[in-house]
């Protein structure tokens, strides 16, 4: 089939690449596919309008972005500045790193819809070619995969990009297993536009731990705010911070963010509740498979490198698949090894934070110490 146009419907298509999932990781594995000349399918939902979490995205992705040949778009798109992060960790007293002084000066704090939404049209732009839905079953079938998506549409692809987060059902379906290092969620709440216009906002996220885990909070472009409360599963009941009057007055008993959003009315409406647990695919790749973003390794929000990573291993991928295809033997073996080497070296890294804060014997606390 032609790499380009959109697709939907029932019946069968053939492309070189099938990619499942058009978030930042799908998007940056097709974007370099085509333009090294394959045929690449993304199989994405239609997005809908409704309110998506915003991230703060890291100076690091810079690069990445320029290599994609995005960056400009990306930085003419509204996107608001990040000009670093402070933490209450470990003491009361907040810390601060700034970005303004490393190699790629700010960051963003996104729209996170728009952002993804320019990802998606660069890569249809360049060549890829989009079917409207999900991907319901994932089969091998004489070295090509056999998908069928939630319309009943059958794609065949020589090769398989799994780029549909967390759960990463199509990597798990061609044989990957899930390791998951622990169950931690996100109870997010958007707070509006301030209620008081503000001179400027502060343009920093901030993070500050409790005994029962962790708060986050960022300014968004339009003026809204995003709060998470980040704790386990387990502990939610309990805290009942389900109910946004109870997350409300948890979030008025630590200072530093009821000082920041203390401009903006609450409690927020509802509240959402994200997976935010670490975990990765094991092996991350396969014959004529990759896994790519989340699906590959999914990381605690702390470490602030989900979409750089996302970036990232997209466009690794991108490479391992077309050395795949032009011959070279254990280019996806390699690719799963730096994955789980990445994985590896993340989860050192996130004890190492966790014990830095040693101020409460609480269950959440224990089981990172």
């Amino acid at each position: 089939m032609s790499g380009s146009g959109s697709t939907s419907g029932a019946g069968t298509r053939h492309c070189d690449v099938l990619v499942a999932g058009g978030g930042p990781a799908g998007c940056a594995a097709a974007l370099s596919l085509v333009r090294a000349g394959a045929e690449v399918v993304i199989v994405t939902p239609v997005v809908s309008p409704g309110w998506r979490v915003g991230e703060s995205l890291a100076p690091t992705a810079r690069p990445l972005l320029q290599r994609l040949g995005v960056l400009d778009r990306i930085a003419a798109d509204g996107h608001a500045p990040c000009h670093g992060n402070l933490a209450a960790w470990g003491e009361d007293a907040l810390s601060v790193a700034g970005c303004q002084f490393g190699p790629y000066g700010d960051g963003w704090h996104l729209d996170r819809a728009r952002f993804d939404a320019a990802l998606l049209q660069a890569a249809l732009a360049g060549g890829a070619g989009r079917h409207a839905g999900r991907v319901r079953s994932v089969r091998r079938q004489q070295d090509r995969w056999q998908v069928t998506t939630d319309d009943g549409s059958v794609l065949r692809a020589g090769h398989l990009v799994d780029a549909t987060g967390r759960a990463a059902r199509p990597a798990r379906r061609a044989g990957a297993g899930l390791v998951r290092s622990d169950h931690l969620i996100a109870v997010a709440g958007l707070l509006g536009a301030p209620r008081a216009a503000a001179a400027e906002l502060e343009r920093t996220s901030l993070v500050e731990s409790t005994p029962w885990g962790w708060w986050y909070t960022a300014p968004l472009p339009g003026g809204e705010r995003i709060v998470m409360a980040m704790t386990d599963a387990d502990l939610v009941t309990d805290l009942h911070l389900l109910d946004p009057g109870v997350w409300w007055a948890q979030m008025q008993l630590a200072g530093h963010i009821r000082d920041r959003t203390a401009r903006w009315e609450g409690p927020p409406r509802r509240l959402r509740v994200l997976a935010a647990g670490s975990a990765c695919a094991s092996p991350a790749a396969g014959p004529g498979w990759v896994a790519v973003g989340d699906a590959a390794t999914a990381t605690d929000p702390l470490a602030a490198r989900g979409i750089v990573t996302a970036l990232a291993t997209g466009l690794v991928a991108a490479r391992a698949i077309l050395a795949d295809r032009a011959g070279e033997t254990g280019a996806l073996d390699a690719y799963a090894r730096r994955i789980a080497a990445v994985h590896a070296e993340y989860l050192n890294a996130r004890t190492a934070q966790y014990r830095r804060e040693q101020r409460w014997d609480t269950p959440f606390w224990r089981r990172r110490h």
